[in-house]
């Protein structure tokens, strides 16, 4: 799939300056903030429960696109598509292990795009999928010659409350991997890695202010293990903590591998108590991160940089919290697949109001090239969203793809404004088709309805023309021998 913008690419600096009055007055910054894990129950988003007034402040200064949807649902494959600008299907990055450089090389990066045109590029924390703390070895997942500064901060968090932690599924060694929490009575923001994340960030900004950067922020939370201070842990009680309810004469709707993710099923062997505690676990590590979020903003404000400061905020996906039975991620229903997504440019006259439209993170890359004047790579395979930065309600015609992997065994999915239709095993395990306008939780399986054979016939051609079969095989598979991890 071809990049749309190359078309109007020979004018970005008009493009850009006819929208966004302060273009002209030099490079603008990116302010590129990543969190892992987080779904759309966001107060942005009209979620009632999760008190996250940072990112909801972002929200009031850009666009907040409410149907954003990763390429893969699993950290780094998404994040190799975000920062690539090409599909899983490209960059064969299906699981934790394959870096996208061992086939492609010599591909551009987002980072290295603005590295090649003078900008001062940094990460602090998590952009690409690595391990932390220490530096990056050889199969650290990272990407060095993406960075021009790297910084790898561990807190408490990660460093002195291991043993502290209540962990519902101690099954799974790893912490990353499990129903764990923990309410840190002692430890402060600055204390915990997300806080320091913060003000290293920070740092950066006070000293390549005056200089065009493309900073980013990669914050860790709330991702699990869910260990934040406890004030955050404060701000919710069990009383607001509710589960979808889980029909389980319906689980034959559904094939198999759409349940897959979640095993023991459902909650993974947790009681219903047990789950809700998680359940404020994660809210908490929200309304963490969000504070975190907060003081970024406060320093491009204090630093004089609201005028000349690109801000884009995503997660690398959604996160499953009892829908379908499910937890974590991996699964091709909608609260896995959608992302949060927030852009803010100086000037823009939509500021403040939501994008209905179905947009995919790989269309993020093509984005910053347009917004910045930048020329992008040739090959990118997403589509620049500034039409719907200038008019959220706009005409938009690209559907969103999202991808996963069981065993050797993969799942694709498209979804429309109106629809999602997936298959697993190109339809040899099971098809599954939704009506998103009225069953919005996905739990009517249409598929096998006669009454809607032509929508198949339909999705299905969408879904094999702009998603063709990848080759599976070798590291090009995805290991699923724990599908929880990170």
């Amino acid at each position: 799939m071809k990049n749309s913008i190359l078309k109007s690419i020979m004018v970005p600096l008009a493009l850009a300056a006819a929208w966004n009055p302060v273009y002209s007055q030099g490079k603008m910054n990116v302010l590129f903030i990543s969190v892992d894990d987080m779904n759309n129950d966001l107060g942005c988003f009209g979620n009632p429960l999760v008190k996250s007034p940072n990112i909801d402040r972002l929200a009031s200064q850009g666009v907040a696109f409410s149907n954003a949807y990763c390429q893969f649902p699993l950290c780094s494959p998404s994040r190799s598509s975000v920062l690539t600008g090409l599909r899983p299907d490209s960059t064969k990055v299906f699981d934790l292990q394959y870096h996208f450089r061992q086939g492609l090389p010599d591909v551009v990066t987002l980072p290295q795009m603005f590295m090649k045109n003078g900008y001062y590029v940094a990460r602090v924390g998590k952009v690409f999928h690595y391990g932390n703390p220490g530096d990056i070895g050889t199969n650290g997942l990272d990407d060095k010659a993406s960075w021009m500064e790297r910084i790898n901060p561990a807190g408490l968090d990660k460093t002195s409350l291991e043993l502290d932690v209540v962990n519902y599924t101690p099954s799974h060694k790893d912490l990353g991997a499990t129903m764990a929490y923990y309410s840190d009575k002692n430890g402060t923001d600055a204390e915990h890695t997300d806080g320091i994340v913060a003000d290293d960030v920070i740092k950066l900004l006070k000293k390549h202010k005056d200089k065009p950067f493309f900073i980013a922020a990669g914050f860790y939370k709330p991702h699990c293990p869910w260990i934040t201070p406890s004030k955050y842990f404060d701000l919710y009680n069990m009383d607001q903590m509710k589960l979808p309810p889980i029909n389980a004469e319906t689980r034959n709707n559904y094939p198999e591998l759409a349940l897959a993710s979640t095993k023991p099923w459902p909650y993974l062997g947790l009681n219903t108590e047990q789950t809700r505690e998680c359940k404020l676990a994660y809210c908490s590590a929200i309304s963490f991160v969000d504070a975190q979020i907060g003081q970024l903003l406060d320093a491009v404000k204090s630093l004089g940089l609201s005028d000349n400061t690109i801000i884009v905020f995503w997660s690398d996906h959604g996160f499953q919290l009892g829908e379908h039975g499910l937890w974590f991620k991996q699964s091709l229903f909608e609260e896995a697949s959608k992302s949060p997504l927030i852009i803010s440019v100086p000037g823009i006259k939509s500021a403040g109001k939501i994008c209905p439209r179905t947009v995919e993170l790989v269309d993020i890359y093509p984005t910053l090239a347009e917004l910045t004047g930048l020329t992008p790579p040739a090959d990118l395979q997403g589509y620049s969203l500034s039409p719907l930065l200038q008019n959220p309600e706009a005409k938009w015609e690209h559907a969103a793809f999202t991808q996963v992997q069981r065993g050797k065994v993969p799942g694709h999915s498209v979804r429309t404004e109106k629809w999602r239709y997936t298959e697993w095993g190109y339809g040899d395990n099971g098809t599954e088709l939704y009506d998103e306008s009225n069953d919005p939780n996905e739990l009517h399986n249409l598929v096998a309805d006669q009454k809607y054979s032509k929508v198949v016939t339909k999705m299905k051609e969408l879904l094999h023309k702009d998603h063709p079969k990848h080759v599976t095989g070798g590291k090009a598979v995805a290991d699923t021998k724990n599908i929880y991890s990170n």
